[in-house]
């Protein structure tokens, strides 16, 4: 692209203009400095030719001063057109390179002069600013290799280290550019080693082999080295690259790669710096990393990061593969770098889509239900229920004794105890009420009055505090779902395998945490919170907003009121250890850890219990209590237990599936709805109501969420009617979407 500045047409300008077209060139023209300047920051051109022969008009000199100011004109070629003047002596054009201009250009409106100067600047300059570009790419790569690199001049004089080279060797970058290597390698046979290796790079070929050289500290080390000659001006040797590997020697365990130079051309000495002077030009200075002051002070700060005594257990992890690399091969050394690569990142339970996020469906729902929203610089703000007046005991009707049920509502609850147990039926029957009710029911079935030492009038109160607390105009989030998710709890509670792990207290908090884990739902994910700057999202600094509300709601709600403080007769110390597993459990059921909860219950507690069987230790009930009983492993299935209550919609029976699928549908609907009026980020695009595949939504939901989780839990608690229920919704929903449908039934 060629920007042309000229105050006026003139053969001069329209000379270039006409050359522009013949090259093929986009071209702009400006009239005045600033549209020059406004022009050139939109379009970035890489040839810029200014007017300089009329000085009335504005100052070139000065307009080509503005222009290189700015970043954009770091690889732009700056021509200046000058005056042709026959009667005097040729006039420096120093003032000119001061400016910041390439080269001048003398007057000359031939078209075919104007077009000659482009195509010379397109394969000189232009090209040259080009290759120089690339490299911001190619330094970026060297930085960011883990390989140490240096590269020196013909002469041996060190040009370039990588971060790689200085963190290995302890030198930092400014004590080492603009230095020879004058060290000799330690080696047995230093004669021989030195003809063999110059033997190589003095004809252009590359050398590789092992290394000793000494760090800034003292230390000596062993390198796998490769050195590489580069060819360059005169078909000479200009430059040399090393590349290398460190080795474990000496018992000290060290990761990533050293470098080492070999001189050619003289037989005298082959690599490694000695103490190196002080005070020498860094080139690099531009993109250093901090005075000497500062490094001094970080290498002071990480020695003290290495005498820790306290080691978390990731710590002795890495310590313990590092330790491994010591005396393992190659290709073993290789593979555990991988595995600590992947040990150092954050995310080590959230599985990358690979493959999947060609889906949108799957791509939406975990973008919205494991993120916490897009931020967003708004004054839109979304205010949740953080003013509202929450519903107390005081102001609600006296609840009814368990003695006192209704016919129809004692009927639809006769087989809570099986799973098929039916929630829409007591949702009906008890006027969208069903959590007092099958709580009162449950409760008392696990005996939860006597272990809180409360009355059954207080249990009553608590329940239809919280009930009252849950959105009924919520499609999804309201009370059933809260009651559904108890009887789910239940269920779990009842089965063998954890009836045999959990407490008494155990018990008590799951069913508590299951009642209250949705109170006040606002129909509305996290990353809607977030994204609208809610109340709620600010107090809980946009982690794990609503799930941190659930539990502190629950709370307040329950000692605001004596009426209904089923906590009010429990010693202190137990109802803290109470308090601290229901929080827990309900902290639990955020999406974002949902992956992390999976896998340690795989790893920590399946994978065990497996082994044990496979060793013929089924019978051995000691090995089997240790997995099952450490406080560790007793915390991962809660965990587990509540997590798959919460998402048990595709392992219930086929209509109650359906019905789940319709209303969680509803509430995301409503939610891009929402999104969509208050111009906030969507955070879900495929829950749109015109548009979404209700199957596809929930295969997707499915086989990225249910299935692996649910087979972890089946192995471990034994749940085979869930599993076959799993496999029938499966069944169901891909032939809804074998024939395109997107609705939750197929037409009559």
């Amino acid at each position: 692209q060629v920007l042309l500045v000229f105050a006026e047409e003139d053969e001069q300008s329209n000379g270039f203009r006409w050359a522009c077209d013949k090259a093929g060139f986009r071209c702009n023209i400006a009239r005045t400095p600033q549209s020059a300047l406004e022009c050139f920051l939109d379009k970035h051109h890489d040839i810029i030719i200014i007017d300089h022969r009329h000085s009335r008009y504005f100052d070139a000199e000065a307009l080509c001063r503005s222009i290189k100011t700015t970043k954009a004109s770091e690889n732009t070629v700056i021509i200046c057109v000058v005056q042709r003047h026959t009667d005097r002596e040729e006039s420096s054009i120093l003032p000119l390179i001061s400016a910041g201009f390439t080269r001048r250009y003398i007057e000359n409106s031939s078209r075919m002069a104007c077009y000659n100067e482009l195509i010379q600047l397109e394969f000189g300059q232009v090209q040259a600013q080009f290759k120089l570009r690339a490299c911001n790419s190619l330094f970026t790569a060297l930085e960011k290799s883990q390989e140490a690199i240096e590269i020196t001049s013909e002469d041996h004089v060190i040009q370039y280290v990588n971060p790689a080279f200085e963190t290995m060797m302890g030198y930092q970058i400014g004590e080492l550019i603009e230095k020879e290597l004058t060290e000799v390698p330690i080696n047995e046979k230093k004669a021989d080693f030195l003809d063999t290796i110059n033997s190589c790079i003095k004809i252009g070929k590359e050398w590789q082999g092992m290394y000793y050289a000494k760090k800034k500290n003292g230390d000596s080390i062993q390198q796998n080295v490769k050195i590489l000659p580069v060819i360059g001006q005169g078909g000479k040797i200009r430059h040399y690259v090393s590349i290398s590997r460190l080795c474990n020697d000496n018992n000290k365990v060290e990761k990533t790669c050293e470098c080492i130079q070999a001189e050619s051309q003289t037989d005298t000495q082959t690599c490694r710096h000695k103490d190196m002077r002080k005070g020498s030009l860094d080139v690099r200075s531009t993109t250093s990393r901090g005075s000497d002051g500062s490094s001094q002070r970080r290498r002071s700060s990480m020695a003290r990061v290495h005498s820790m005594t306290i080691e978390a257990p990731i710590t002795k992890v890495i310590n313990i593969i590092n330790a491994a690399q010591e005396s393992s091969p190659m290709p073993v050394a290789e593979a555990l770098d991988r595995a600590l690569e992947i040990l150092r990142t954050t995310e080590l339970y959230s599985p990358q889509l690979g493959t999947k996020d060609e889906d949108p469906h799957t791509s939406d729902l975990v973008g919205g239900l494991m993120t916490d929203g897009l931020r967003r610089l708004s004054g839109n703000e979304y205010i949740l229920s953080a003013k509202q007046t929450h519903q107390v005991a005081g102001s609600l009707s006296s609840p009814i004794s368990l003695n006192d049920i209704p016919p129809r509502i004692t009927q639809a609850m006769e087989n809570e105890e099986q799973w098929d147990f039916d929630i829409f039926e007591l949702e009906a029957a008890t006027h969208k009420r069903p959590l007092v009710y099958l709580g009162l029911k449950i409760f008392a079935r696990f005996g939860i009055c006597e272990f809180l030492n409360c009355s059954e009038s207080t249990l009553r109160s608590w329940l239809q505090v919280i009930e009252a607390n849950y959105h009924s105009s919520n499609s999804y989030h309201n009370s059933t779902h809260s009651a559904d998710v108890l009887h789910a709890t239940a269920y779990f509670l009842s089965k063998e395998r954890v009836k045999q792990t959990l407490d008494p207290i155990d018990e008590v908090a799951a069913l508590i945490a299951a009642t209250v884990h949705d109170v006040d739902h606002p129909g509305r994910t996290n990353s809607f919170l977030c994204n609208a700057g809610s109340e709620l999202a600010i107090l809980y600094n946009d982690t794990a907003v609503l799930e941190s509300h659930h539990a502190a709601l629950a709370f307040q709600l329950t000692t605001r009121d004596g009426k209904c403080n089923i906590f009010k007769n429990m010693e202190r110390n137990e109802y803290r250890t109470l308090r601290q597993v229901i929080i827990d459990m309900v902290l639990a059921t955020e999406m974002t850890k949902h992956f992390e909860h999976v896998n340690k219950f795989v790893n920590s507690i399946n994978k065990p219990l497996a082994a044990l069987e496979e060793n013929g230790n089924n019978g051995d009930g000691e090995s089997i209590k240790t997995v099952l009983r450490s406080p560790e492993n007793r915390i991962l299935i809660k965990r587990m237990l509540i997590k798959c209550a919460d998402i048990s919609n595709p392992c219930r029976p086929r209509e109650q599936c359906i019905e789940w699928a319709g209303r969680i549908s509803e509430e995301y609907f409503a939610q891009t709805d929402e999104e969509r009026r208050q111009g906030l980020p969507v955070v879900m695009p495929v829950f749109d109501r015109n548009t979404c595949s209700i199957p596809k939504s929930q295969l997707s939901f499915i086989d990225y969420f249910i299935i692996d989780m649910f087979d972890a839990w089946d192995a471990f608690a034994d749940l085979p009617n869930l599993m076959e229920h799993l496999n029938n919704n499966i069944k169901y929903w891909k032939g809804l979407d074998g024939r395109n449908l997107r609705v939750l039934r197929p037409p009559p």
